[in-house]
């Protein structure tokens, strides 16, 4: 099932005393449920605004985009607030903490918005989510208190706490560690497979790349594969038939 659909979309900003500035121009993407999926990018190739549209923030200026089926562009700005609130989850670089509330009180803030058990619960739903990114012990501490790490633990913790349909993830791992930083997308992993939810990650790191099972570049306004030939050689049908583990018939992914 097709979570996302996008096709030929463009996005143009207007400037002041200048023409306007193209930063997508041909996005062709489909996320379907359960998917993983990397985007990686130069700094100004326009990885932020394609993170924005695909998250509901943003209106695509020319082009198709699909969320359930439906196009955004007929939604409501209310309906788009619920979807968005609903089932999408952003787990940010710069973790746009609340300052002043304590890690417990901000993972929370998505729970204020939802509704019966998940409502009443939400103290006890955000403790058990931040005990599994390990800050179990730093519900009642405030943001300054808490390393850029434990930030970044929280800022995970409140993206997931609602189990999203859609996570998108800038830079997850960005202010972890390596250990941490690898339980942490295992943490995703294991969140979005109990939920189904398609998980879609932007990333400077090849190793957290590596990890998608599609793994896209956004360059010149448009995304393309990014081939690693370790994995193509491991799933090449040609060195299956030779090692006689090729499979009966060939998957469509390989043939795309």
């Amino acid at each position: 099932m097709t979570l996302l659909h996008l096709e030929g979309v463009t996005r143009t900003v207007r400037l002041i005393d200048a023409p306007p500035l193209t930063i997508l121009s041909g996005v062709d993407l489909d996320v379907a449920v359960g998917d993983r999926v990397s985007i990686v990018g130069r700094s100004g190739s326009g990885k932020s605004t394609l993170l924005n549209l695909l998250g509901l923030l943003d209106n695509p200026t020319t082009g198709v985009m699909l969320f359930d089926d439906r196009p955004v562009q007929s939604f409501s700005s209310g309906h788009r607030d619920r979807v968005r609130g609903r089932d999408v989850g952003f787990i940010f670089q710069q973790f746009n903490l609340l300052q002043g509330r304590t890690a417990l009180e901000n993972v929370m803030t998505p729970l204020l918005y939802a509704e019966g058990r998940a409502f009443w619960q939400r103290s006890r739903i955000a403790a058990e989510m931040l005990d599994r990114v390990g800050l179990g012990h730093r519900l009642t501490a405030l943001p300054d208190k808490l390393s850029g790490g434990e930030q970044q633990r929280v800022a995970i913790a409140r993206a997931l706490v609602r189990s999203p349909r859609l996570i998108l993830a800038d830079e997850p791992t960005g202010a972890l560690d390596l250990e941490t930083g690898a339980a942490v997308m295992t943490l995703l992993d294991e969140v979005a497979t109990d939920s189904g939810a398609a998980l879609v990650t932007i990333t400077h790191d090849p190793n957290i790349a590596a990890t998608a099972t599609r793994h896209l570049r956004l360059d010149g306004g448009g995304l393309r594969p990014v081939h690693d030939p370790v994995r193509d050689r491991a799933h090449d049908p040609a060195l299956d038939a030779v090692r006689g583990t090729a499979p009966a018939t060939i998957p469509d992914a390989m043939l795309a």
